[in-house]
């Protein structure tokens, strides 16, 4: 018969986040990402919901708007509330291996799963972004 109830060999970490704002009629919508090495990663942008995800593979630089941006590594978990938050950086940190995350994103309807700024846009919102990032 089989166990009932955790295994007691597993491990679980948790990243939680109570009272996620989400669009109503969201969909649902998980990727893997793989930056290849040194790669910078994808320019400023926003999400059209909340994003969770967990570093698979290497390391990524991670910037939210307003947080200093920090590293995170393979096997740390991360979040973002998506809508106008704007996602600068998620590149990768190791110049010998690609960095893979994956990430599970709750997306509005009918509005793309990524929106990128313009120039326009990232120095109009430059005096958001945290103090140690402000040229």
């Amino acid at each position: 018969m089989l166990p009932i109830g955790p295994s007691p060999t597993n491990t679980l970490d948790v990243l939680l986040h109570r009272n996620t704002p989400i669009a109503a009629g969201s969909g649902a919508m998980i990727a893997t990402v793989t930056v290849p090495p040194g790669d910078p990663g994808s320019g400023p942008h926003r999400h059209s919901g909340p994003v969770f995800g967990y570093v698979l593979q290497g390391e990524i630089l991670f910037e939210l708007e307003g947080e200093r941006p920090y590293a995170i590594k393979a096997g740390e978990a991360f979040w973002e509330p998506g809508f106008d938050v704007v996602h600068y950086q998620a590149g990768n940190l190791r110049d010998d291996i690609e960095s893979r995350f994956v990430v599970f994103m709750l997306c509005a309807p009918d509005v793309p799963m990524m929106t990128y700024l313009d120039s326009d846009e990232v120095a109009a919102r430059a005096h958001l972004r945290h103090e140690s990032v402000q040229g």
